[in-house]
């Protein structure tokens, strides 16, 4: 069988390590996937401000 005594939780103690990875990584792309996603829709609010400055200037210039 196994040579580990009744109370062993190295198995235990390994599944929380690998979870708590798991979590982090989980995190971290969760706060890059909002991040792009910001900058994103900051880069497309910028273009629509420019699109109807553009569009103002055209209709004032005719």
């Amino acid at each position: 069988m196994t040579d580990r005594g009744w109370d062993d939780d190295s198995e235990y103690e390994d599944a929380v390590q690998r979870a708590e990875r798991v979590t982090r990584f989980g995190w971290a792309a969760m706060a890059g996937i909002t991040g792009v996603l910001a900058i994103a829709a900051l880069v497309a609010a910028v273009l629509c401000v420019v699109a109807v400055v553009a569009g103002v200037y055209l209709v004032m210039d005719s």
